[in-house]
């Protein structure tokens, strides 16, 4: 003998407990999946913070002479040294990408003679991706730097402070 099967699973005999309001019910929190997004709203990061944040962290890094094209070293030169300027920009050399949770960045460098840029490149990926992930939330997919250029030290660039070799 076969027993039949109930079209539709039978409901519990118990009243069910009361429940907030089905558009507020989550299985999983929000922060789970989005830091950016909480029960109170949604959290932006404009593109500029993301820029600054790169440019400063990239910055910290021993080996790192300036940041940028030579096109944009030289006007940002000149900017520089207009009065009631905000002095240097450290978002110069760095492009970035923002979506809602994750960001891609771009970061043109002059690296000083001697240092291993390979290993020069990986100090700054690791730098600039920990410092944007813990300040925004975001989640950095990829750091690519561009040695734009090697910065030779006594190569006249404004350096006259440096002893003389011979007396």
């Amino acid at each position: 003998m076969t027993q039949p099967t109930p079209a539709a699973p039978s409901k519990p005999a118990t009243p069910a407990a009361p429940s907030k309001p089905a558009a507020r019910i989550r299985e999983t929190s929000p922060a789970a999946t989005d830091p950016l997004s909480t029960d109170d709203g949604k959290i932006s990061v404009a593109q500029g913070v993301v820029q600054k944040i790169a440019g400063i962290a990239c910055r910290e890094i021993s080996g790192v002479h300036a940041m940028g094209a030579s096109t944009s070293r030289a006007f940002g030169a000149v900017r520089e040294r207009i009065p009631g300027s905000s002095g240097p920009n450290v978002a110069q050399g760095v492009g970035v990408e923002v979506g809602e949770t994750q960001a891609a960045i771009d970061l043109d460098i002059v690296v000083e003679y001697g240092v291993s840029i390979a290993d020069l490149g990986r100090s700054i990926q690791r730098n600039v991706k920990q410092a944007v992930e813990r300040m925004t939330g975001l989640d950095v997919v990829e750091v690519n730097v561009t040695v734009d250029d090697l910065y030779l030290p006594g190569s006249g660039d404004g350096d006259g402070d440096a002893p003389s070799r011979v007396s």
